[in-house]
């Protein structure tokens, strides 16, 4: 049993992780909001194109992340160890595969170019696409070595630095999108094409400024001794990010599965959902931000051979996770017809948002749950077993569910993300069972990096 002050301890340093990655992962959505704004005048096509776009990179980018999260959990256990000597070691070799990751990505969104038109897009959307989709495809690999260094400093005790890098970039992109967008000077105006340039510009700029730092600050000093590229090293590494990269990938293509259910249901249906969604995804960036800190700090602990300490620090997390979606489920319970009308004047599209989110408002705890259970097991380097719980769940009984629910006994389309309430509840109490297991005793955990077993 975990006693209270024991999570009560562990509060504080959860809190000086979650809130800078949140805010670095906030940062991070307000690239694509920003040249959705300024676009808008353009008309709706470059709207259309941004939106066509977003929804390939969203699915893209969530995957790199998820591969490369396996950076603040090996740096974590390091750092937790003292192991000053092996924590450059392992940025130097996460950077390549960052690299490596990010050029992938760039490649495969590049060869999906082609398919776009057998989609059923619209032609003149699709017509004015390909200079921002290209610059896109470009953008894959400054954001993924980005993403590694951000990890490095969050998994050192230094969240804030790569949480600035994130926002520089939005603060860049804004003259940038400006000018490129309607020109200046000199400069003709791009349009669409300019935003996918300003974009692009400014993730390389504030990689271009993480690098900086990294190579002349005194306060990185250690993180960067020259250390070899060692293929074991990168090939142990993308082993073991891998399962939560295929985990967000499937999570992101689930949710787009069940989006499309709720589009048989006619246009109403699906702007009720985005407006519902548009509140969702707001609030649970927060759990997001846990389960990041959480995974560092379990891996700090394990590497420390703190093992008493993993149970309190995975459920002192759970509680701050289920605190924050809790009250949120209030407000979406209390307030949500308030909240939609706020977003949308059309009557039934806001009553029906009410609607969904009361459905919301359950299903953020169970999600919570889900995802920091998640965070800890990573924590442990266990990312097989939660991502195929996880993906068997999302694909194996919430997507059925949904379907059976709102399409089978015709409950209707809030009724879609019943099957995903039910879903998460299972797989969040199968994560926790999980995750006392791994920690039973404390065995096995006690200063040996799980991926490097032979020293036991």
């Amino acid at each position: 049993m975990v006693r209270l002050p024991a999570l009560r301890a562990q509060v504080p340093a959860i809190l000086r992780l979650a809130v800078p990655i949140t805010a670095g992962l906030a940062a991070s959505t307000l690239l694509g909001v920003t040249d959705a704004l300024m676009l808008a005048p353009l008309g709706p096509v470059p709207l259309a194109a941004v939106g066509l776009t977003s929804a390939v990179t969203m699915v893209l980018w969530a995957s790199a992340y998820g591969v490369l999260l396996v950076t603040s959990v090996r740096i974590g256990a390091a750092f937790g160890a003292g192991d000053v000597r092996r924590i450059p070691l392992v940025l130097r070799n996460a950077l390549a595969l960052g690299g490596l990751v990010g050029l992938c990505g760039a490649l495969l969104m590049a060869a999906m170019w082609p398919l776009l038109p057998f989609l059923g897009q619209p032609e003149e959307v699709i017509a004015a696409m390909p200079a921002y989709w290209f610059a896109l495809c470009a953008v894959m690999l400054p954001f993924c070595v980005l993403t590694v260094f951000k990890s490095a400093f969050e998994a050192v005790g230094r969240p804030w630095i790569g949480t600035a890098f994130a926002f520089l970039a939005v603060v860049v992109n804004v003259p940038l999108n400006w000018v490129l967008i309607w020109g200046a000077g000199p400069l003709p105006p791009l349009g669409l094409a300019g935003a996918g340039l300003a974009t692009l510009l400014a993730e390389t700029v504030a990689l271009g400024a993480a690098w900086a730092m990294w190579r002349t600050a005194r306060s990185t000093r250690r993180l960067r001794l020259r250390r070899p590229l060692d293929r074991a090293e990168i090939l142990s590494a993308l082993r073991e990010g891998l399962p939560t990269g295929a985990l967000y990938a499937a999570e992101t293509f689930a949710v787009g599965a069940a989006v499309l259910i709720i589009g048989t249901f006619g246009t109403v249906a699906l702007a009720a959902n985005q407006v519902a969604m548009s509140v969702g995804n707001v609030l649970y960036m927060v759990p997001i931000g846990v389960a990041g800190a959480v995974a560092i700090r379990v891996a700090q602990e394990r590497g420390a051979g703190n093992g008493a300490a993993l149970r309190p620090v995975a459920f002192a997390a759970l509680a701050l996770a289920t605190l924050w979606l809790a009250g949120s489920a209030l407000l979406l319970w209390l307030a949500g017809g308030w909240l939609a009308a706020a977003i949308t004047d059309d009557a039934p599209v806001a009553a029906l948002a009410a609607t969904i989110m009361t459905v919301f408002a359950l299903m953020q705890v169970f999600d919570g749950l889900q995802s920091t259970m998640v965070g800890a097991l990573r924590g442990l380097s266990d990312t097989a077993f939660p991502a195929f719980v996880t993906m068997a769940g999302y694909w194996g009984v919430a997507l059925p569910l949904a379907w059976y629910l709102s399409a089978g006994l015709d409950l209707g389309p809030a009724f879609v993300w019943v099957g995903w309430l039910v879903t998460l509840a299972l797989v969040g109490v199968v994560l926790v069972l999980r995750f006392l297991r791994q920690t039973q005793g404390q065995r096995g955990l006690q200063g040996v990096p799980p991926w490097d077993k032979s020293q036991t």
